[in-house]
């Protein structure tokens, strides 16, 4: 894997239908937002060929959103990243990585937002960067590595989407 896309899932209703955390929806906003972001990173060249996603609602609806900015991705949906911790996270990325040049991640907070604090202290990003990605990481949101050979991260993009009407 050269490049790792980590995309916390749209904006989710506050309870389900079932009353389980796992079958929340998104909301109008957050499959909009969802998809924009799609959007902005195949516009800027961040296209993955595979995807790995928590087959919660959110992210399942979050992935279905994005997914027609991307063309032939390969989906997988990984159990073990419904409210992961970033190790899990990482260790995900990492075994679905192989043989793949850019992998995205779809998945929950807080164990995302962790991760990408993680990444940005790794790849040596300025103090600045760090601190604003321990401040926010909103629904929608998308952080980008690029990865060495020796699995080193390098900071290659923070994207947040546009909350208009």
């Amino acid at each position: 894997m050269d490049r790792l896309i980590l995309f916390r899932h749209g904006k989710a209703e506050a309870e389900s239908q079932s009353g389980e955390d796992f079958d929340r929806r998104l909301t109008h906003r957050g499959v909009r937002e969802s998809a924009e972001m799609g959007r902005t990173l195949a516009d800027l060249g961040l296209t993955p060929d595979r995807a790995l996603v928590s087959p919660a609602a959110r992210a399942r609806e979050t992935w279905e959103a994005a997914e027609p900015a991307f063309p032939a991705v390969e989906l997988r949906l990984e159990p073990e990243l419904y409210n992961a911790a970033p190790g899990a996270i990482r260790a995900a990325a990492e075994g679905a990585g192989e043989g793949c040049r850019t992998l995205i991640v779809v998945g929950h907070n807080p164990g995302l937002q962790e991760l990408t604090v993680e990444l940005l202290r790794q790849g040596a990003a300025s103090p600045a960067l760090v601190a604003r990605a321990q401040r926010e990481f909103p629904t929608a949101a998308a952080a980008v590595f690029l990865i060495d050979a020796n699995g080193r991260p390098a900071f290659d993009g923070l994207f947040f989407p546009e909350r208009g009407g």
